[in-house]
């Protein structure tokens, strides 16, 4: 940064997660920002690398700040859901930025959170759906970001240019998703015994995801949307097969790369590859890229599209480093420039 600006003050509430520590690690790489609070209840005073052992910087500590404690002019809230919107609208009210990345502010209708994550949603806070690809603008003027699922990011990406465009008006995705999207504590389903040499669907019909891609898909209305996750034994990544079935239009796969080309051609972090090629988790790794191919129509008029992304970047820490680049005029790739780890 140039001499005399002032750094962005940022504070991370609830960082003792996988989503924090890698808020952490790419902030640590961000020029224009100063990280003045990393909170933690369960490890308050705790030097950070207890806990994410990659990040060997001996300033960072935990802190058990309570939210009115914290001074800053952004705060990332990486809490459960439901804590985010008992957290969100104090630090709002004080004129700090937020960026959210649980689900409590996702959805247009709060009667839809309701159903899909089983709790009440009270507040009447109205955030900007953080996907930059398809709401930079709004996302410039907002004050109070909702960072999507990871779910969410690769199969709306995926898929928004054909809704673009009215070419479909069904949708089935098939997603295969890393153990860390589990989050940092261990349980029976990500027990690597019950992982290993396996390919588990769970949540088949009813994962809270995929409400969020009805939502952004207009699947509510026009367009109808499936969603099936399963949990294979990678670390990290999302693969996302979504199956599109055309409407009456003749479309060729060459004509529907154009497509896509012209949706994202200025878009920093989506690569689209070559119609021979396919994405690959160990491409983005570590990245916060989303890579997409496929392009391909069989004869019964199915559009095959593939993406990969980092579950933890682009996926989430990521992408909500990003949102904070949009909304403090940053080049958007600051702290983000890392390519993929391959192999």
């Amino acid at each position: 940064m140039n001499e005399g600006e002032k750094m962005l003050k940022v504070s991370i509430i609830g960082a003792s997660g996988y989503t924090g520590g890698e808020l952490i690690r790419l902030l640590l790489t961000h020029n224009q920002v100063e990280i003045v609070d990393i909170t933690s209840r369960q490890y308050d005073g705790e030097a950070v690398y207890k806990v994410h052992q990659n990040i060997r910087d001996s300033n960072l500590f935990f802190t058990g700040k309570t939210p009115s404690e914290i001074d800053a002019d952004l705060v990332f809230t990486a809490t459960p859901h439901g804590a985010s919107m008992k957290i969100v609208p104090e630090l709002i009210e004080r004129g700090i930025k937020v960026i959210d990345l649980s689900g409590d502010y996702r959805f247009n209708d709060t009667s839809i959170y309701e159903k899909w994550y089983g709790m009440k949603n009270d507040s009447d806070l109205k955030a900007t759906y953080g996907l930059p690809e398809i709401y930079r603008k709004e996302i410039k003027k907002s004050n109070l970001i909702a960072n999507p699922g990871c779910f969410p990011t690769g199969a709306i990406l995926s898929s928004y240019p054909l809704i673009k465009e009215e070419l479909v008006d069904r949708i089935i995705i098939d997603a295969k998703t890393g153990v860390s999207g589990a989050g940092i504590k261990p349980s029976d389903s990500t027990h690597y015994p019950n992982i290993a040499d396996n390919v588990n669907p769970y949540k088949i019909s009813t994962h809270r995801h995929m409400a969020e891609i009805q939502q952004e898909l207009n699947g509510f209305d026009d367009v109808k949307v499936s969603f099936t996750p399963h949990l294979v034994p990678v670390i990290r990544g999302i693969q996302t097969t979504s199956h599109s079935i055309l409407k009456e239009e003749n479309i060729d796969s060459s004509e529907l790369k154009k497509i896509y080309e012209k949706t994202y051609e200025n878009e920093p972090f989506v690569k689209l590859l070559n119609k021979d090629e396919t994405p690959h988790l160990s491409s983005i790794r570590g990245s916060n890229y989303i890579h997409i191919g496929g392009y391909d129509i069989d004869e019964t008029g199915r559009i095959i599209m593939l993406s990969a992304i980092d579950n933890l970047v682009k996926g989430a820490s990521g992408q909500a480093i990003q949102n904070m680049n949009i909304i403090n005029n940053f080049n958007e790739d600051d702290g983000l420039k890392a390519i993929g780890l391959n192999p």
